[in-house]
């Protein structure tokens, strides 16, 4: 501030020029950053949930022609900027240090790129458990050992290290042959194991998904005389004619599993064939004579009987008037029949 009480605006002191500077500043910032205020014909369709925005009005395709680059960009910033009005429109709410908008369920139903996941089927053991009422229990990753007198883990790594420490010493069998490695027959043992739940967690999901699983046996070391006998029902059938035309071994049983195919008379023929066909079905029926099992009939009327006397010892016992059993004599006091202590004169 001057002596004289005069401001001073620039550095020349003219109120016009500065004036004329902060209009041209605030051109150049209205044409840099545009206005939130967006005017359209006619009001766009929003869809909020989506943060979609359809706008239906017509497009002006002489100033599409003339600069397609610009209308576009022009018209999605209107447009955005229209979208974003109504998301502010909506109530918010502070979480932490940012200001966020409830946004409402979507109203418009996109297309999916792959189709909805299905409800997975729960597995046989699943199933068992809902009936029985079992709950899964989350278990703790450390066991007390009492052999090792240690806590050892349930899997992994050191649980391995475990078993070695806790089985370095297997007491053999009497009747294993000495020199047979039974190490190696309980690693053998132990890994038929884990193939076979493999096998079983794969058959179950072949199953809970509606799988056809491929027929077969699992193998084993020592196979019993029916999984025998389906091994090779299985080979015989594994060539192109179903084993129509496959050799058979020599002094070989007929497979018990392989069913017959069975034959129809055709429906339309000879008569006279299904003539004498039926008249043979009759006189095989007609001499046919009923015979009579003596040894079955004796058997099934002793049972009746029995069942009978047993009814009969169920029911209960009818009493009299004076208080005593039905079909005995009642005896009084004195000791003669008819219960009256009373002598005739």
């Amino acid at each position: 501030m001057e002596p004289n009480n005069r401001m001073v605006i620039g550095p020349t002191g003219n109120m016009a020029d500065f004036v004329g500077d902060l209009l041209r500043k605030a051109a150049g910032k209205s044409e840099k950053y545009k206005s939130t205020e967006v005017q359209k014909n006619l009001e766009l369709d929003f869809d909020l949930g989506n943060l979609l925005a359809v706008d239906n009005n017509p497009i002006d395709l002489k100033q599409y022609r003339s600069d397609p680059e610009s209308f576009l960009k022009d018209l999605a910033r209107d447009n955005t900027q229209l979208l974003i009005n109504k998301v502010w429109q909506l109530p918010v709410e502070r979480v932490t240090d940012a200001i966020v908008a409830k946004i409402p369920a979507p109203t418009t139903v996109l297309p999916r790129e792959k189709p909805a996941p299905k409800v997975r089927q729960p597995t046989r053991w699943e199933q068992y458990a809902r009936i029985k009422g079992i709950k899964k229990k989350k278990r703790g990753n450390l066991v007390w050992d009492e052999e090792l007198n240690k806590w050892v883990p349930r899997w992994g790594y050191k649980r391995a290290e475990a078993d070695r420490e806790k089985n370095w010493l297997i007491e053999l069998p009497g009747n294993a042959d000495p020199y047979e490695d039974q190490f190696a027959k309980r690693a053998a043992a132990k890994k038929e194991r884990v193939a076979k739940n493999e096998y079983q967690r794969l058959r179950n999901i072949a199953g809970s998904r509606k799988i056809r699983v491929p027929r077969g046996i699992p193998p084993t070391d020592k196979q019993t005389k029916e999984q025998v006998g389906k091994s090779i029902m299985l080979a015989r059938s594994a060539t192109a004619s179903l084993g129509r035309f496959t050799e058979n071994v020599k002094n070989e049983k007929p497979s018990k599993g392989h069913g017959k195919k069975r034959k129809f008379l055709p429906l339309v023929g000879n008569m006279q064939e299904e003539r004498e066909r039926n008249l043979e079905i009759l006189n095989i029926v007609s001499k046919k004579k009923a015979k009579l099992n003596l040894s079955k009939a004796v058997n099934v009327q002793v049972a009746e009987d029995e069942q009978t006397e047993l009814r009969q010892r169920k029911l209960p016992k009818r009493r009299s008037k004076a208080g005593d059993t039905r079909g005995r004599w009642n005896r009084g006091k004195g000791g003669h029949k008819g219960g009256s202590n009373k002598r005739k004169k």
